[in-house]
């Protein structure tokens, strides 16, 4: 086997050992091998954009790529090394689901990066328009905050105006009756300067001093408000100036761009879906290949192998449980033999010092109350 082979089987996860001795798969786990280390790369040239994308700095995102890269392939490799081939499909099946899941999330992770980079121009176009949102968005908001101020204002010099409007009014309808009684198209119907007319002229006047009265006391207050809604409005425009325009260039951003075109666009939609499914495709084939394909000679000698290990394995815990299992046994029995021995030993011993005892009794005789205490002490 060349270097490449010799690689590409590593990245399988293939023992070489075995294959040595099974020629025919080799070719077999090399293509699984080299679908695996494409994986690996794939992932890390969507890991370096998308990292990219937030940092802007080339060398950060070279090293995050390639420790990413380095993960996704490790899994990878992982995946499809921990799935053996048995003589039950539903088996196998059963336990590479979990692999299988794990996958499509790899799958997924890889192809979204890359998405954003085969959409990048239309990305661009849309987060310009996004901008421009956010930005109307943020005036809508801060006009807002001032417009209840001076809605609130203009209606106190809407209600100072009403009243000069009333004095206004009387005055004008005042000077009306007395023109009108003057040239006798009212009042008397007769056209003179006479008492009449100079009674609803002395009205009207009143009325002109009154309106004067009410110009001089509100017409101040009026312009007062006015210069407070232009401080107001000085306010807002200068909060309107000083708003910067939010840039949206990062990974959410992008991501958000892309699902608003996809929501947009059913090409780019579609084109989205199908980008997905392809990763999807990829990142599963090695497992699916496993799966789908025969038991082979390089499954039966690792299947040999590892039964031999097994065996071996589980023969030697049982001559540790049986070594184990005598020298329990022997302690046992020596310490049983040994305290009933002691037993014996020590009822010799009492019987011993009983009939010593006893004997020196009957050689000598005894007051009772020697007798009392006597008994108290074999007592």
């Amino acid at each position: 086997m060349n270097g490449t082979n010799s690689f590409f089987l590593f990245c399988a996860g293939a023992d070489q050992s075995i294959l040595k001795r099974t020629p025919t798969d080799v070719n077999k786990y090399a293509s699984i091998g080299a679908t695996v280390f494409f994986t690996g790369l794939f992932a890390s040239i969507a890991g370096g954009f998308a990292l990219f994308s937030v940092f802007k700095s080339v060398i950060i995102s070279i090293l995050f790529g390639a420790v990413w890269g380095l993960m996704i392939f490790n899994l990878d490799r992982y995946i499809v090394m921990s799935i053996k081939k048995k003589d039950s499909r539903w088996k196998e099946f059963t336990m590479a689901l979990p692999r299988l899941v794990l996958a499509v999330l790899i799958a997924f992770v890889i192809a979204k990066p890359l998405e954003l980079k085969l959409f990048e121009s239309e990305i661009n176009s849309e987060l310009v328009l996004m901008e421009q949102e956010r930005f109307k968005e943020q005036e809508t908001m801060l006009r807002t905050r001032f417009t209840p101020e001076v809605l609130m204002i203009q209606g106190e010099i809407d209600a100072l105006n009403s009243q000069i409007e009333v004095k206004r009014a009387k005055r004008d309808e005042l000077n009306q009756i007395a023109i009108a009684e003057a040239d006798g198209t009212g009042g008397s119907g007769q056209r003179n300067l006479g008492p009449i007319y100079k009674a609803k002229k002395r009205d009207a006047d009143l009325a002109q001093q009154e309106l004067n009265i009410t110009l001089a006391t509100l017409n101040p207050e009026i312009e007062s408000k006015r210069n407070q809604i232009k401080e107001i409005e000085s306010s807002m425009n200068s909060g309107l100036n000083e708003m910067d325009k939010v840039k949206l260039d990062g990974f959410a951003a992008r991501l958000d761009a892309l699902g608003n075109l996809s929501e947009k666009s059913t090409t780019i939609f579609w084109a989205s879906i199908f980008i997905t499914l392809l990763f999807i495709a990829i990142e599963t084939a090695p497992l699916f290949v496993k799966l789908i394909s025969e038991r082979s000679p390089y499954d039966f000698r690792l299947d040999q192998h590892e039964t031999l290990a097994s065996n071996i394995h589980s023969s030697y815990v049982n001559k540790l449980n049986t070594v184990t299992q005598n020298e329990n046994r022997f302690f046992k029995q020596t310490e049983k033999y040994q305290t009933l021995e002691a037993i014996s030993a020590e009822k010799e011993l009492i019987k011993k010092v009983i009939e010593t005892e006893v004997g020196l009794i009957k050689e000598k005789p005894l007051t009772w109350q020697e007798y009392r205490n006597m008994g108290r002490r074999f007592g």
